[in-house]
């Protein structure tokens, strides 16, 4: 068995593990340093699989997040087409040890960071291994789902949170019959108040999108293709392709097997220290307890460049770099959502604008204190906003509310 190396090895080539491995150059680690990804392909952004790239309008090469230069000139080895089957730490003190890969490579370390990410969430239902149904995760999957469409009729898209929203916005664009189909009672539940999920409902509606709430998706129908949804409501839906979009359940597995904490994610502290102090891990397979938002996992490129960065420092044992206010984007035909602060366990909304414009923004408040702010084709409001978050100041409703009243102003005040 041939084993290789030393150094650092980052287990997952993601936004996250590219960021990490970066960082650590960047911080002046002069030691080798090993990225091992499962596809073949250079590491590539994956939020435009299901906005520009699935809509044809950004080519595949422009999807790459560096050019195999900058691998080189880093001295950072990328292991392409691998998977890690297995890793054991022969010091959890100093966080050695070594990882084998599936076609029997062992992989020795003196530092682990694990940036696994994760994978769709399956539907468990009859007919779901159906060819015609599609999950978006990787670029393999887009270019099949982008086929498909071209020949499609009807399009049933299983969920209404944001993945499922942009492919329902691309697919209608291209002029397809296509039906959403929602278990709660609103679109994007889980990331915006009420008020957004409305205008967000008839956004869609308008631009000829069906959309069904509160309803089950119980079984797909067809032989050795999709032909159609069956609905909890006895109801059935025409589907030539079927896209689900109900969650991401996150690579934990690895984690677990060496013993470190998980609880729906990989658990770490704000150094991005897993339970194992000397080993790290970064991006959407992490979940990190916030001061007042509780257990948090945030699936955004955001917080994964910057969970990576925290957990380079941590490796090297540097202090972490200030972390900015998470945000995170959205594209949904000509819709852009911008979000920056986390929104949950407000008690408080404040529009500014006429959604009926297409162009505003709604303001969430804890304790009188402004949290987050969701701005649908505002850049202003959103640049002005994060800001003020960033600054660690608040807005009071009354002024909030005044379109007339220029945040940016307020921000120099500030």
């Amino acid at each position: 068995m041939a084993v290789e190396g030393s150094g650092t090895l980052v287990v997952g080539a993601s936004q996250a593990g590219v960021e990490l491995a970066a960082a650590l150059r960047k911080l002046g680690e002069p030691g080798p340093i090993t990225v091992v990804g499962g596809e073949t392909r250079l590491p590539y952004q994956r939020p435009p699989l299901s906005k520009a790239f699935l809509k044809g309008e950004l080519p595949e090469e422009r999807l790459a997040l560096r050019g195999a230069d900058f691998y080189a000139a880093q001295r950072i080895e990328l292991v392409r087409g691998e998977w890690i089957e297995g890793i054991t730490l022969t010091d959890a003190e100093r966080g050695s040890g070594f990882a084998v890969t599936r076609s029997g490579r062992t992989l020795v370390f003196d530092r682990l960071a694990l940036t696994t990410g994760g994978t769709p969430r399956r539907l468990r239902i009859p007919g779901a291994e159906l060819a015609g149904v599609h999950y978006l995760r990787d670029v393999d999957d887009a270019v099949r789902l982008r086929h498909d469409l071209a020949a499609a009729r009807d399009v049933v898209v299983v969920g209404g949170g944001f993945v499922g929203l942009e492919a329902a916005a691309a697919a209608t664009a291209a002029g397809k019959n296509v039906t959403v189909v929602e278990a709660a009672d609103r679109l994007l539940a889980r990331a915006v108040a009420p008020r957004m999920s409305a205008f967000y409902l008839a956004a869609h509606q308008r631009r000829g999108t069906e959309v069904e709430l509160s309803t089950g998706v119980t079984e797909l129908l067809g032989r050795d293709r999709v032909t159609g949804v069956g609905l909890a409501d006895g109801r059935t839906l025409p589907a030539d392709v079927v896209v689900v979009g109900v969650g991401l359940v996150p690579h934990t597995e690895l984690a677990e097997r060496l013993g470190l904490a998980c609880a729906g994610g990989i658990v770490v502290d704000e150094a991005a220290r897993t339970s194992v102090a000397r080993v790290v891990a970064a991006g959407d397979c992490t979940v990190v307890a916030h001061p007042d938002h509780g257990a948090l996992r945030l699936e955004s490129v955001p917080n994964a460049i910057a969970q990576a960065k925290t957990a380079a420092a941590s490796l090297l044992d540097l202090p972490a770099p200030a972390t900015g206010i998470p945000w995170f984007w959205s594209d949904q035909a000509d819709l852009k959502l911008q979000i920056a602060g986390i929104s949950s366990g407000y008690d408080e909304t404040v529009l500014r604008g006429d959604p009926g414009t297409e162009r505003f923004s709604l303001f969430y408040y804890r304790g009188g204190r402004l949290i987050a702010i969701d701005a649908v084709n505002s850049p202003r409001d959103y640049m002005a906003v994060r800001k003020l978050l960033e600054a660690g100041r608040t807005v009071a409703p009354h002024l909030a509310a005044d379109p007339e009243v220029a945040l940016k102003e307020l921000l120099r005040a500030a």
